[in-house]
């Protein structure tokens, strides 16, 4: 180690950094610190800017954290990196030790250095192997002080191999202007993130445009030139992020490409992580994002996720944690969290594409929304082309769990995309699968009164077997049909609480024994049946305008639902309720519908699946997008 006079003058050359050792921002609340800084209760280190920190005196504070830990497995299996060194300005007395962690989140110490240097600045260079971490492990350092603190003015995991240097072009779509905003100052205020973007194309599809937010002309002012707002008309997050694909691409010399929602809050960070780990790849590979909760901001909601193309449905990766709080349990004593996990897509909320993945896999799919993201990987997979979600690359977001998504407009595109991607990517024989889990569900969502998620759903499996020809069209038509289709039906009108409505009638200590769900299949299909006769019978004629129960979104179960005339049901964020009422009539006709459409989509599955794949060349294609965009220009 050597002194220095001043911290200036040990500055860290960027070339070398793969991943900065980073603090909280000023705007952050509180309790995302210990996603940057494992802490005992007692102590509480001084954070001075995004890059210093100052450790109390006779303290040990711990930089095994989700942000500051280096995820050295990912590291090793993807990138030419062999060696990485921890580097770091230090003016203090006491020590700075360097662990590690097996796959099975056992620790190792590698390296210690005793550090008495109180008033001059001290650089620190400890150099740790890549060569143990195969099938997982981090590396992190923590520091304990004697009777004086101990300053940190910049650390940073860093290579002395030679990386390409890059640039980035990122593309972020938004109907929510004053998100956007907020995104795009982020990125304008960090030098370091600064320094990488060549352009931000921002994909403006609301009715608030976001020249008119305010805060805009601050992020003009931060970002420049490099700053392109591209006005358009709703085309979905598929047509939003093809947009800023299709601009970098054709428009500037980005090596990179890294699609951003608008409804998120950024960690500057990781656009510099997810562009180091780009630069050092061994072959090319998408780099996604993790994504934290926006509403506990400790909390890692998403860590890697997969296509089962058995079933068709996406899930969580095998061995990945949701939903881990880092508040209550730190990387350190997490030991699931060492093992490294592999994914097949990463959703767009951040995800980082470099150039040849684009130009040889070609656009997304004209989706609208809904498993774009899932099928792009899918389909860069099959040309070579893998995908990692990196820790320590992340933005915080609103969780899927509290959305209802899944019963609402966006049923349509659940249901009809999803068909897509398995005609296009699955090598089963998903026929029996998708008759039994198609039924399945169609009679759970009946049985819970939600008539207009099961009428679009229909209506997504007749227009997919309608074939590809309409999808572009769709970008435009899709939303205003499934919306106008929507107004006929109780269950898709909310409200904005069930003040709005009469009373409730049932007794409440009977709906409360009819929540405990059935356990076994005798127990289950019993349950049914009983539900199944009740919906056939006429409801009583009282419940049409009086609820007979108010039922919170965590409690609309079909077994529960399914034996009542009526009931008000929250919605999944607890932003308002909808009356659904029982209707045999329409319950026959539906379920009649179902069946139909799934036998035929059983017997014609061969036929689609040739239908689609034929397509799927000009589906993507830049000729194709362009006609698009063009036209909406």
């Amino acid at each position: 180690m050597t002194e220095q006079a001043k911290p200036s003058a040990t500055k860290i050359d960027p070339t070398q950094i793969l991943q900065r050792v980073i603090m909280p921002r000023d705007e952050d609340p509180l309790d995302v610190r210990p996603l940057y800084l494992d802490e005992p209760e007692n102590v509480h280190s001084h954070v001075s800017s995004r890059r210093a920190v100052t450790v109390p005196t006779s303290a040990k504070v711990s930089f095994a954290s989700y942000f500051n830990a280096f995820p050295a497995s990912y590291w090793k299996r993807w990138t030419i990196v062999e060696d990485v060194v921890l580097r770091m300005t230090v003016r203090g007395a006491g020590r700075i030790d360097v662990y590690r962690s097996k796959a099975n989140g056992d620790t190792v110490h590698l390296d210690g250095q005793v550090i008495r240097s109180p008033k001059a600045w001290t650089e620190v260079a400890v150099p740790v192997s890549l060569t143990p971490f195969e099938d997982g492990g981090w590396i992190w350092f923590d520091v304990f002080t004697d009777d004086t603190t101990m300053e940190i003015d910049e650390a940073a995991w860093t290579t002395d191999q030679t990386l390409p240097a890059q640039t980035v072009a990122i593309g972020m779509t938004t109907m929510r202007p004053v998100d956007a905003v907020i995104a795009l100052r982020a990125l304008g205020e960090d030098p370091a993130v600064f320094s990488v973007l060549k352009k931000v194309f921002v994909a403006d599809q609301g009715s608030v445009k976001v020249r008119n937010t305010p805060g805009y002309e601050e992020a003009v002012k931060a970002l420049g030139d490099k700053l392109e707002i591209i006005e358009q008309d709703n085309l979905g997050g598929s047509g939003g992020f093809t947009r800023g694909l299709y601009e970098a691409i054709e428009h500037t010399d980005a090596d990179q490409i890294m699609l951003m929602d608008d409804d998120i809050r950024l960690e500057p960070d990781a656009v510099l992580r997810s562009n180091a780990f780009a630069r050092a790849a061994a072959q090319p590979v998408i780099v996604g994002s993790h994504m934290l909760n926006l509403q506990a901001r400790a909390r890692l909601h998403s860590m890697g996720e997969v296509v089962d193309l058995g079933t068709c449905y996406w899930r969580a990766a095998p061995g990945a944690l949701t939903d881990h709080d880092f508040g209550t349990e730190s990387l350190r004593e997490t030991e699931e969290l060492h093992a490294r996990i592999d994914a097949t897509y990463n959703g767009w909320w951040m995800c980082l594409f470099p150039r040849e993945v684009v130009q040889r896999t070609g656009y997304p799919l004209p989706l609208f929304i809904k498993w774009d993201d899932a099928e792009y990987s899918l389909r860069a997979l099959e040309k070579g082309y893998p995908t990692v979600s990196l820790p320590g690359s992340a933005v915080w977001h609103m969780p899927w769990t509290d959305k209802n998504d899944a019963t609402d407009w966006q049923a349509y595109f659940h249901t009809r995309n999803r068909l897509i991607l398995a005609a296009l990517h699955s090598p089963y024989d998903v026929r029996s699968t998708l008759l039994k889990q198609g039924l399945k569900l169609s009679l759970r969502h009946l049985l819970s009164m939600e008539y207009s998620t099961v009428v679009v759903q229909q209506k997504a499996i007749e227009d997919f077997l309608a074939g590809p020809s309409k999808l572009f069209d769709s970008l435009r038509t899709a939303l205003p049909e499934i919306r106008e289709l929507r107004k006929h039906y109780a269950d898709a009108q909310v409200l904005p609480s069930a003040r709005e409505f009469p009373p409730p009638t049932f007794d409440m200590v009977r709906a409360e024994q009819m929540l405990t769900p059935p356990t076994n299949p005798v127990t289950i299909a019993s349950e049914a049946a009983k539900a199944l006769m009740h919906n056939l019978r006429e409801p009583q004629a009282a419940t049409t305008q009086r609820p007979q129960i108010n039922v919170p979104a965590s409690n609309a179960r079909w077994f529960l639902l399914g034996n009542l005339d009526s009931a008000t049901v929250s919605n999944a964020d607890g932003s308002g309720v909808a009356f659904r009422k029982r209707d045999p009539k329409e319950f026959r006709q539906l379920m009649k519908r179902a069946v139909r459409n799934y036998r035929r989509l059983s017997s014609e599955w061969p036929r689609m699946q040739k239908v689609y794949r034929d397509a799927l060349p000009e589906l993507t294609s830049v000729e194709s997008w362009r006609k698009v965009f063009e036209a909406n220009s």
